[in-house]
């Protein structure tokens, strides 16, 4: 199954939700996210980033190592700006 931003206009604890849902869901079937929320991208097994590769209609997909996956949630939490408490942050979503 595939979902594309099924978490949209959601955040928080409904997010929460949703990774939880999601994870439980995948237990039983192959899950593909799209998601650009933190609580429901810290549920996943798997943790692949997907960019722009220049100005042609290029992708990048990137499978994240377990230290890239907890920066890359770190980002999605703080922004341009990742500190140590987005860090340790991320790394209380992705071991709750």
């Amino acid at each position: 199954m595939i979902f594309d931003e099924v978490d949209q206009g959601v955040g928080g604890a409904v997010a929460d939700a949703v990774g939880l849902r999601l994870k439980k869901l995948a237990g039983d079937a192959q899950v593909l996210v799209v998601t650009h929320s933190p609580q429901v991208a810290a549920r996943a097994e798997a943790h692949w980033r997907i960019s722009k590769a220049g100005e042609v209609a290029r992708t990048a997909v990137e499978v994240l190592s377990p230290d890239a996956r907890e920066e890359e949630i770190a980002r999605m939490l703080a922004g341009a700006q990742i500190t140590d408490a987005a860090r340790a942050a991320a790394r209380a979503l992705i071991g709750a």
